[in-house]
């Protein structure tokens, strides 16, 4: 689950003292973790606050929190290695692997659901919202007000290009137009987005054994749309994909997961359950209605391990980082070093992975899109001298008691500075907190920009 803001508040915590730069950010969490690597070199790790308040336990760099919906980005690299190894197609229904899962129609047609569709949340299979109507309305809500956003900014381009002249008709009509907008909205209820921290299913208690047995949590509801032609984010989405991992393997999903982070040695991850001891795990908390600190109820997350379900440290979380970048740019340093070893996923698997699917929507930066387990912002520069959007890569997560951020900043590399230069080649920026609902991801950005601009000072 995505969270839901870069707007936070609460007591403030230093992020960042680098080079006489002093950011704060008020994320109102009991604890943080930062951690911060340069061309795959950790360079900042730092844990801030209290992972557990009642017994002063502080935040370190080893300490143990929920990574939430990060965990669909490391699903996203089990499924690449099977569909990279000839075991799993991306584009045939999913009842080839998963036939426990029904065949679907939508208004009375029988549609496809895949999974390419799944993975960028194009597949109709809801979220936490069970109520198609209200999910529809909230759709419509924000097409509007995007709408509404570009109609104004076509209004202010055509004021420039008459040399700032306004039509004193047009401006009479626009403001009766705002005007009757206000009292339709003073007298009428606008939609209002149910929060996901108020959905139910979010704190199921009940444990799932397996992936097919968390399928009967929604195999039978109706779609929400056809499949492609809406964008929709949905975690039980990716509950069927682990379905499919394990059908495509012939290994269990978990079994499968620990294996490929043996690999990645990143050895502090693993699936949320309540009964084994894991040193350092954090508590987790939330604000009340009185606005007191309290923990959060028990939930167990099997259900959604593979979508929201996961564990990890910051160091963790920089070592994928740093997997996915080496793999994305190995292909551009193969003539000037032969001498590289392979990525864990291949380049044109990792271009594929980070290219942005249309039709999709990055909740929490509105400059990209969702891409295949991540969501992609795109290099662009629309006017000379003015201001320049970086390529990044990100995803963001939210869970009960929980909030977190991996991003990757790739390098702006040139053929000519390939020759003395070896991937990975950028920024990777990790934030976990034990707080539900904490806008993390433009924090993440400003770190890593701030560390781009100041790499040639860290040794």
């Amino acid at each position: 689950m995505n969270d839901n803001a870069d707007t936070v508040c609460g007591p403030c915590i230093h992020l960042l003292d680098h080079e006489e730069v002093h950011w704060e950010d008020e994320v109102g969490a009991p604890g943080i973790v930062v951690g911060v690597s340069v061309d795959g070199k950790e360079v900042w790790s730092e844990g801030l606050g209290y992972a557990d308040v009642e017994n002063r336990v502080p935040c370190k760099p080893e300490t143990v929190m929920r990574i939430a919906s990060i965990s669909k980005s490391l699903t996203m690299v089990a499924i690449a290695k099977l569909w990279e190894a000839g075991k799993l197609d991306l584009d045939i229904p999913v009842q080839h692997y998963v036939p426990e899962f029904p065949e679907k129609e939508y208004e009375g047609e029988k549609v496809s659901v895949t999974t390419r569709l799944l993975i960028s949340h194009l597949s109709g299979i809801r979220h936490y919202e069970k109520d198609m109507k209200k999910v529809k309305e909230e759709k419509a809500y924000k097409a509007l007000k995007m709408m509404k956003g570009m109609m104004e900014s076509d209004q202010e381009k055509e004021l420039k290009e008459k040399g700032g002249k306004s039509n004193e008709k047009n401006d009479f009509a626009k403001a009766k137009v705002e005007q009757d907008n206000e009292t339709k909205g003073r007298n009428s209820k606008p939609c209002k987005k149910k929060n996901d921290f108020e959905q139910g299913e979010l704190y199921l208690k009940e444990k799932f054994e397996n992936s097919i047995e968390s399928l009967r949590l929604f195999k039978n509801d109706p779609l929400f749309f056809k499949p492609g032609s809406q964008f929709l984010y949905s975690t039980f989405g990716y509950t069927l994909l682990a379905a499919i991992v394990e059908r495509a393997s012939g290994y269990k999903y978990l079994d499968y997961m620990q294996k490929i982070f043996h690999d990645l040695d990143m050895l502090t991850t693993v699936q949320e359950e309540n009964e084994p001891v894991i040193y350092n795990r954090a508590r987790f908390y939330v604000y009340n209605k009185k606005k007191r600190l309290v923990n959060t109820p028990y939930v167990d997350n099997s259900y959604k391990w593979a979508g929201g379900g996961f564990l990890s440290t910051v160091g963790d979380l920089l070592k994928f980082g740093n997997a996915m970048l080496y793999g994305y740019q190995v292909g551009l340093f193969k003539n000037a070093n032969e001498n590289l070893l392979p990525g864990y996923l291949k380049p044109e698997t990792m271009l594929m992975i980070w290219t942005p699917v249309p039709n999709t929507e990055m909740s929490w930066d509105k400059e990209g899109k969702y891409a295949m387990a991540w969501g992609v912002v795109e290099k662009k520069q629309t006017y000379g001298s003015c201001r320049k959007q970086r390529h990044y890569a990100s995803h963001t997560g939210g869970a009960v008691g929980a909030s977190s951020v991996l991003l990757v900043l790739p390098e702006e590399l040139d053929a000519e500075a390939l020759n003395n230069k070896v991937p990975p080649r950028g920024i990777v920026v990790s934030i976990i907190c034990n707080m539900q609902s904490v806008g993390l991801n433009s924090t993440a950005l400003k770190i890593a920009l701030e560390f781009d601009k100041d790499r040639s000072d860290i040794p």
